[in-house]
């Protein structure tokens, strides 16, 4: 069966409460499923759910939860049953849950843990948020650099079960450097006898511990790898960040940036877990400012209130004129916003950009002229449209090179070019839209402005 097909069925043998049943379908689905169906029940059922399922299914489910439903079924857990629950999950994920404890609890799980466990668990719990020790794991497959295939193949069997991968193997001196990789594929294929020194490639690309997750990301995307060694400040290896977690890195830092680019604050809990304050207080702030930034737009509609009123006509096509601007500016500052955040744009690019931007703004502009230009000549005459075509390539080009600037400027002065968003570009275009056209519509049709 497929999953919606699992769902209906599941949500039936839950209405009809029964266990047996419930159980079976669990069977049917991945952790991954059970995941993405109790993300949407209440908490009486998830909880319900969760406790049908084998220890380590319970685990495996829960790491791809949010922290907010994670930290809701640790509360629901008893101390003895949620240190059962952290021996089964990875050493990521159980680091992961072990941060959003109060302290009590977390005094109370170290207290019935293993001793390596334990310190492991301290050790990847230590290690600042947004950090590639903050998500990398200590569960990765190592052998000694002098050794053979063979021996090799016996270390893997005997130590690696429970490494997260096994398929990138990493070889360690006796300081435990990483001297080098070989992949599972070339042992396997290899003759017994050779030396593993002699099929292990030696140039790795390795990352310290407090290098930023989203240059993780973008280098386990660059080289197309599985996993990524991480070493600490003595180049001794520590951990490996996996693809899988670098893709939930990639996600978090493109929701981010959306948000960003929303003006919206930075959100810690899933949208559906939110309360209303907190989607208030992330909302509130950026509106009440844009609102005075829109000030600007009224001041110059007052400044040049004689051309208006003069000029009924003029007042039709403000919207439209102003709005071409902030969209041409919008468009342009999401593509630099990306380019930046991708590595395909630097800050020495500005200038190329730029002209490359008038032109290309230039042609929308006459572009969108052109369209207007008819509706402008029924609405108000010859003047009136040589008044709003002239300002409709104006406007294009001043909103366009606003949007594809701000997020250069905002780089150079180590601010997240994200904040260069859709609503903040659009008010300041908008602003500088009313001027331009004002200012063309008072010069074409010979009135002076009031002081």
């Amino acid at each position: 069966m497929n999953y919606d097909t699992l769902s209906e069925t599941l949500h039936a043998a839950i209405e009809q409460g029964n266990s047996d049943s419930i159980k079976a379908i669990l069977d049917e689905f991945q952790a991954a499923d059970v995941a993405e169906f109790v993300r949407h029940e209440d908490a009486e059922t998830t909880l319900r759910l969760i406790s049908y399922l084998p220890l380590e299914d319970r685990a495996q489910t829960i790491g791809y939860l949010d922290f907010s439903d994670q930290l809701e079924i640790a509360n629901s857990l008893d101390e003895s049953s949620l240190a059962r629950l952290f021996m089964h999950m990875h050493a990521d994920e159980r680091a992961d849950l072990f941060n959003v404890l109060d302290q009590k609890r977390q005094e109370s799980i170290l207290r019935r843990l293993a001793r390596d466990e334990r310190e492991d668990l301290r050790k990847l719990a230590s290690y600042e948020e947004g950090t590639a020790g903050a998500i990398m794991t200590s569960e990765y497959a190592v052998l000694p650099v002098e050794c053979s295939v063979e021996q090799a193949l016996a270390h893997l069997r005997a130590t690696a079960p429970d490494a997260e991968t096994i398929y990138q193997v990493y070889l360690l001196d006796e300081r435990h450097r990483i001297a080098g990789t070989v992949s599972l594929r070339e042992l396997i294929l290899a003759h017994s006898a050779t030396p593993v020194s002699k099929l292990m490639q030696s140039d790795v690309v390795a990352l310290t511990v407090d290098t930023p997750q989203e240059e993780v990301a973008r280098l386990i995307s660059r080289y197309d790898l599985l996993a990524l060694p991480i070493i600490d400040s003595g180049e001794r290896m520590v951990g490996i960040v996996t693809y899988d977690d670098a893709m939930d890195v990639a996600e978090a830092e493109a929701t981010e940036d959306i948000h960003k680019g929303a003006t919206i604050g930075k959100m810690t809990e899933s949208l559906r877990g939110a309360s209303l304050i907190t989607l208030y207080r992330k909302r509130a702030g950026w509106l009440v400012l844009l609102v005075f930034g829109q000030l600007f737009s009224g001041m110059g509609i007052a400044y040049y209130e004689e051309t208006i009123s003069t000029y009924i006509a003029l007042v039709f096509f403000l919207p439209l004129l102003v709005g071409s601007s902030g969209n041409a500016g919008s468009q342009a500052a999401t593509l630099m916003v990306r380019g930046l955040a991708t590595g395909d744009v630097r800050l020495s690019d500005w200038g190329r950009l730029l002209g490359k931007e008038v032109l290309v703004a230039t042609a929308l502009g006459l572009t969108m002229a052109f369209a207007v230009s008819f509706l402008a000549m029924y609405r108000g005459g010859y003047e009136i449209a040589l008044v709003v075509s002239m300002s409709m390539i104006a406007v294009v080009i001043a909103g366009s090179l606003i949007g594809m600037s701000l997020p250069f400027v905002l780089n150079r002065l180590n601010l997240d070019p994200a904040t260069a968003s859709a609503p903040l570009v659009a008010s300041i275009a908008d602003a500088t839209g009313v001027l331009v056209y004002f200012s063309i519509a008072t010069a074409i049709l010979g009135l002076p402005a009031i002081n």
